[in-house]
């Protein structure tokens, strides 16, 4: 049977990539101002500053910047003037204090999951913009705890079942990334529901593993997700 189930927080219970993905907008008008776009190959090499800054930096709005600022400076041959470096950072405090908009339904999707079963919030990024982000969504108090860690894998799952003294093999995760949400909850044995976003990060979006597994139930929106976990208690008792 499935005792504790975990969700993710950016763009499973709120609105989140689309924020960034307009903030990458803007930022492209900026640096064409003073390169070609067209074979400049921006979006890769915009990725690979991201991630070479992850380990530095960590995930969230706030690396997004820095990151958006090492990479204008690099590509426009430190040409780019200090008004459109600000502009830049303009565009990361815009991230940051974005609205927080709940996803159709999933408000009904926790409290159905709730009635039966202990919940978890499992939310990785930038500690201070995240806590703000729990604050404002109105779910908090539907949970048992809220972890936010610095990294989604196998050390950050381990810790978290340890502390509510629950098997992986008893705990289920609903995510919209299989790289974070779902991998390493199924690599410890555990189970996953995948609830797929419009839009993902190339970062995130970078994985071999399958949605197909034995032990993932995949939804197309909140509706779907207590009857998963339903599906997913099932096949654990088998």
């Amino acid at each position: 049977m499935i005792e504790l189930v975990g969700f993710d927080g950016d763009d499973t219970l709120w609105h989140s990539e689309g924020y960034y993905q307009e903030a990458h907008a803007e930022f492209e008008q900026i640096v064409g101002r003073y390169v070609d776009l067209g074979n400049l190959r921006l979006h890769d090499r915009l990725l690979a500053t991201e991630r070479r800054n992850i380990k530095l930096f960590g995930y969230g709005a706030k690396g997004m910047t820095l990151s958006l600022l090492e990479a204008a400076i690099e590509i426009t041959g430190s040409r780019i003037s200090a008004a459109d470096l600000h502009r830049i950072i303009g565009i990361g405090k815009r991230v940051l204090s974005h609205p927080v908009v709940l996803l159709a339904g999933i408000r009904e999707a926790i409290e159905a999951v709730a009635a039966h079963r202990k919940i978890v919030l499992i939310t990785k990024g930038d500690l201070f913009h995240q806590e703000q982000k729990v604050a404002s969504c109105g779910l908090a108090d539907l949970f048992h705890r809220i972890e936010i860690v610095s990294e989604k894998d196998e050390r950050a799952y381990r810790r978290v079942l340890g502390e509510f003294g629950v098997g992986a093999d008893r705990f289920a995760m609903i995510g919209n990334s299989l790289r974070s949400d779902i991998a390493p909850v199924v690599e410890l044995g555990g189970w996953g529901v995948y609830m797929p976003y419009h839009v993902t990060w190339a970062h995130e979006a970078d994985t071999d593993f399958a949605a197909t597994s034995p032990r993932v139930v995949q939804v197309q929106g909140a509706g779907g997700i207590a009857a998963a976990i339903d599906e997913l208690g099932l096949r654990a008792a088998a």
